[in-house]
């Protein structure tokens, strides 16, 4: 496993992280507990989660079964960097959701609760909050800070616009702010690259992709389809809309001997500004397989080419849209 800073921290994470979305819904307790022994095996000790996971309203099932993980011992929690989230719906109640420092404070401590813990190691706010001025936010989360309830503070689904102001709150407030910043980003969601890049890279926020693979359809969705193997009508949909592009990158895989999925995740490792990509694994096999990106070399030439294939906005704004 190769590690490297979460953005302009001391703290080293795993090159991978270890998204945990499928636990409870599609992946059994069991199975969960296999695939994150077994990431700790092959080095990877970034683990990515969320309050809201699971969907079923204030449950935090995924949080559950991460906590009945810890509590099998082994040093499991000392080895794991554990990132969750704040921001989604968690009752019925006006203040069971987004970032007032009520529900942050009390989002907090169900966290902790369900995963059997005394820290969370990032607490990342899962979505922008219009409603609620960032010097309350900066509060609350200060004192988790200095109660030592969470280590460190990340952004989901920002925009750069939303990063900055955050970051310049927390520097006049003498806070170190935001660490990160998890957005979706893979070859065929590259919007990201206009503002979100560029202000993180200026910030020294490493970003965490999430959907790395497109919801699969960068993990070879053509050659899935011939091999008999059938998707959600949805994907089909997704896969015809795209399938000239997604044919000439099978070809580019194919042609360079590696898979689709490996090269979307090297892909997105090329950039510097990228800490790690989540991967979603649901069987073992694909957690092990997952490694081979850490490995796959993309010459200039070769990024060239998928940038052909993959068009992105053409640049950071405003060069790429404006003289």
């Amino acid at each position: 496993m190769q590690y490297t800073h979460l953005g302009r921290t001391g703290l080293m994470v795993s090159k991978l992280c270890l998204g945990t979305m499928n636990f409870g819904p599609l992946t059994t307790e069991e199975d969960s507990f296999a695939i994150m022994d077994r990431a700790l095996e092959l080095g990877i000790n970034f683990f990515d989660t969320a309050n809201v996971y699971g969907w079923k309203i204030g449950e935090g099932i995924t949080e559950t079964i991460l906590g009945n993980w810890f509590a099998k011992g082994g040093s499991r929690r000392e080895k794991t960097v554990i990132a969750t989230k704040v921001f989604g719906r968690m009752g019925e109640w006006p203040n069971q959701n987004k970032l007032s420092a009520l529900h942050i404070r009390q989002a907090c401590e169900e966290s902790l609760r369900r995963m059997k813990t005394d820290h969370i190691d990032l607490y990342q706010m899962h979505h922008v909050d219009p409603e609620t001025p960032w010097d309350e936010i900066w509060q609350a989360m200060e004192v988790l800070v200095q109660q030592g309830k969470v280590l460190y503070v990340g952004s989901s689904n920002f925009g750069g616009w939303h990063i900055a102001t955050a970051a310049e709150t927390a520097r006049s407030r003498h806070f170190l702010g935001l660490v990160s910043e998890q957005s979706l980003y893979n070859l065929t969601a590259r919007t990201v690259e206009l503002e979100v890049v560029p202000a993180c890279r200026h910030y020294g926020l490493g970003i965490i992709p999430w959907s790395p693979l497109a919801g699969g359809l960068l993990g070879g969705a053509l050659q899935k389809a011939r091999e008999g193997r059938r998707a959600n009508p949805d994907m089909e949909k997704r896969v015809e809309k795209m399938r000239p592009q997604l044919e000439a990158y099978e070809a580019f895989c194919q042609e360079i001997g590696e898979n689709p999925a490996d090269v979307a995740l090297a892909w997105l490792l090329k950039n510097p500004v990228v800490t790690a990509p989540i991967i979603g694994p649901r069987t073992m096999d694909q957690l092990d397989g997952s490694l081979r990106a850490l490995e796959i070399n993309l010459t200039e030439d070769l990024m060239k080419k998928l940038d052909e294939i993959f068009p992105g906005p053409g640049g950071e704004a405003p060069w790429a849209y404006a003289w």
